[in-house]
C-alpha cells in the first residue's frame, strides 16, 4: 500500500483569491472538492465548483505563477495526448495528460503544463472549471513504432522446414 504525502499547492478559484497549502496525496482529493491544508495549520475543502486548477507547485513564491506559461511554443515532444482546456470563463490553457484512458480521474485531469521545469510540476483541473476539452495532438503513438529488425540467420545453422519439404 503506498503511503501519503503532503504536496504543495496553489489552488486558483473562479472570482477569488488563490489559496496556497498542502494537499494529502492521493487522500486530498475527495468527490466533490479538495481538502486543503493551509499553512496557518486549519484544514479547509474547497469545492470542485469554485476550483479553477489545482497547481503542485515546488514553493510558495509567486502566487499566479501558473498564469505565465500557458501553452506550448512549439509541438511537445512528451508522450501523451496534448489537450487544451477551456474553462468555464472562456480562459484556456494546454497541457500533456496521459494516453491511457485508465489513468483519467473521475473528478479531473491530471496535466502536465508546457514547462514543468518552472514553478508548476504538475496541474489538476476539475471537471466542473470547464467548458471543453480539445485533443489537439497524439504524441508517441503506438501506432507509428518502427518495426523490429530481423535477426539474420547464423551461417550453418539448419532450416526447420526446408524448401522441399
Amino acid at each position: 500500500m503506498a503511503g501519503t504525502t503532503n504536496k504543495k499547492v496553489l489552488i486558483a478559484r473562479f472570482d477569488r483569491e488563490s489559496l496556497r497549502g498542502f494537499v494529502q496525496t492521493p487522500g486530498g482529493f475527495g468527490a466533490d472538492a479538495v481538502e486543503l491544508l493551509t499553512p496557518e495549520g486549519s484544514i479547509v475543502s474547497i469545492p470542485y465548483s469554485e476550483t479553477k486548477a489545482v497547481c503542485f507547485v515546488r514553493d510558495f513564491d509567486g502566487a499566479d505563477s501558473w498564469r505565465e506559461q500557458r501553452s506550448f511554443a512549439a509541438r511537445p515532444k512528451t508522450p501523451g495526448l496534448w489537450v487544451r482546456l477551456v474553462f468555464r470563463d472562456q480562459d484556456s490553457m494546454e497541457g500533456m495528460i496521459a494516453n491511457n484512458l485508465l489513468l483519467v480521474e473521475p473528478g479531473g485531469f491530471s496535466i502536465i503544463p508546457p514547462d514543468p521545469t518552472f514553478q508548476n510540476q504538475r496541474i489538476f483541473v476539475p471537471r466542473a472549471a470547464l467548458a471543453d476539452v480539445q485533443v489537439l495532438g497524439v504524441i508517441g503513438s503506438p501506432l507509428r513504432r518502427k518495426p523490429a529488425k530481423k535477426v539474420e540467420q547464423e551461417e550453418g545453422q539448419l532450416e526447420m522446414f526446408g524448401e522441399n519439404g
